[in-house]
């Protein structure tokens, strides 16, 4: 693949205010076409906290109308507004930008289109792996079974934070596995693109990695969004097992303003503050901008 010399890449902060309109554009819209190629590159950019490569993204944005973007989903437990709100929002800026997703999970499908997801565009399919994989798996296996010879036990355990397991110690067999299995995943369903969290990034460098062994040009971009935190201090990633640190989808709105009142806020603060991320990554991509209302004797509102 051609690559073009990549223009400057805006800062972060500017990246991270882009914001996605809130009534989606119907099937009938042509939003490719109403984009030029520097607003779907921004418009994409915008969802990751860091991207591999940004010349890559460019020549492919340039080349490709509907780009296939990967996003995987273990569908288990509950679902909390880091999967609920801030996927449906960063779903909604790749399929206004063309981009094709592909994702997983019927409890979580009910979920995303009560969130205001864009299903009505044709650019988002929920594919069930179990049914890929028993209809093509003499696909699949063999090319998993091809990146587990490739690599090493350490190569496998260092991408083992994808299943919330850190040392070695407490990884089985099967964990040695799964990223065998995710970065399969990738060439499986063709993507051009991996969209998923930076806890995943290690098991999507392997993809990457992989490309070069078995001598594949186009290598899947990845897009490393940020991980929203949970409630309590020091909390890097909002987690289903700690309800009182987490805000869930089906959360009542006494419950949501209880956990807010509870969650780790110091005034002045704003590095690690859970509540100042919410507001960046959720509030303001939604709905543009975020009002503190206060009475005029305190300064009027803000």
């Amino acid at each position: 693949m051609a690559t073009e010399a990549p223009e400057q890449a805006p800062p972060a902060d500017g990246i991270q205010s882009l914001s996605i309109s809130e009534s989606p554009p119907s099937s009938s819209s042509s939003p490719t076409i109403q984009m030029s190629l520097e607003e779907k590159y921004q418009m994409v950019r915008s969802v990751a906290e860091e991207c591999i490569q940004d010349d890559e993204l460019r020549n492919l944005l340039a080349h490709k109308p509907e780009p296939i973007c990967y996003d995987g989903f273990e569908p288990s437990g509950r679902m909390h507004i880091a999967q609920g709100v801030m996927k449906t929002i960063n779903v909604n800026k790749m399929t206004s930008a063309g981009c094709r997703i592909e994702t997983v999970g019927r409890y979580m499908i009910e979920i995303w289109k009560a969130a205001g997801m864009n299903l009505d565009n044709g650019k988002v399919e929920f594919v069930w792996s179990s049914e890929e994989i028993n209809a093509r798996s003499h696909e699949y296996w063999p090319r998993v079974m091809d990146i587990a010879r490739k690599y090493t036990v350490n190569r496998m355990t260092r991408c083992g934070q994808i299943m919330g397991r850190n040392e070695p110690g407490d990884i089985n067999a099967s964990q040695i596995l799964y990223p065998c299995m995710q970065c399969a995943d990738i060439f499986f369903l063709q993507a051009d693109i991996c969209q998923m969290g930076m806890d995943q990034r290690k098991v999507n460098v392997l993809a990457r990695e992989y490309c070069d062994d078995i001598k594949k040009k186009n290598k899947p971009i990845i897009l490393s969004h940020h991980m929203l935190p949970g409630l309590k201090q020091g909390q890097e990633k909002m987690s289903k097992s700690d309800v009182s640190s987490s805000i869930f989808m089906e959360d009542e709105e006494a419950e949501v303003n209880l956990k807010i009142k509870k969650a780790y806020c110091p005034p002045n603060v704003v590095e690690g503050n859970p509540c100042m991320e919410y507001v960046r990554y959720l509030i303001l991509p939604w709905f543009n901008e975020f009002i503190v209302e206060r009475f005029e004797k305190n300064g009027g509102n803000k």
